[in-house]
């Protein structure tokens, strides 16, 4: 049995049907040409053209079709079987590995033929509250660890009115665990478009600290 069968389940994995509406409302979404695309504007002008960028918790691929469509080389990472089918469906241009963010080392993207470190790695869309309890420390150090030279980190997630099966993660208790995986906060925003800082949603922008 290899390291990767013995990962616990995510926070989204257990959550079951109470997730199913997320990749059905985008799709809505996208047929009736709503700006989806918040995210991925930010994302694109942290990095020069042309970056390496792990987009990590994919879903159904809005963030890293833009950015792939902006001529940055991107790479999806989903362990939602429907949603990475989604995404292929929507976006056919974006590779999507249909693992979790702790499967993500440079063995595995290798064999994917995939780089082994970004320019940016983007955990946006309530990522980090959805991943398996206690493992947002060594979730946030394989983010690192997965950086090139000069590279950061954005994630971002509610604060309030979030999804039912997230948890609540409080901005000090993101802090504390986002130093103990080596990384500093740079910046903190309100929103996408760089808002003040408020108690609804919360942008973050790491790098590491050493």
């Amino acid at each position: 049995m290899s390291e990767h069968d013995t990962l616990p389940p995510t926070r989204w994995a257990l959550g079951g049907p109470k997730n199913a509406g997320y990749g059905r409302r985008f799709a809505e979404l996208i047929d009736e040409g709503a700006d989806v695309h918040g995210e991925a504007r930010l994302a694109d002008a942290l990095v020069p053209r042309g970056a390496r960028i792990l987009d990590a918790g994919s879903g159904m691929g809005r963030v890293g079709g833009y950015l792939r469509a902006q001529g940055h080389r991107v790479l999806g990472a989903e362990p939602d079987p429907a949603l990475v089918e989604q995404s292929r469906r929507t976006y056919p241009d974006l590779p999507v590995l249909p693992l979790q963010i702790l499967e993500l080392d440079p063995a595995a993207l290798a064999a994917a033929g995939a780089p082994t470190e970004f320019d940016l790695a983007v955990a946006v869309g309530n990522v980090l509250p959805f991943v398996a309890e206690d493992t947002e420390v060594a979730v946030l150090t394989r983010l690192r660890s997965l950086l090139a030279p000069g590279g950061r980190v954005l994630v971002g997630f509610h604060l309030q009115g979030g999804p039912e099966s997230a948890r609540r993660y409080r901005p000090e208790e993101f802090v504390a665990d986002a130093a103990d995986a080596g990384l500093a906060v740079h910046h903190r925003f309100g929103g996408y478009d760089l808002r003040p800082a408020d108690e609804e949603y919360v942008v973050w922008l790491l790098a590491p600290t050493g």
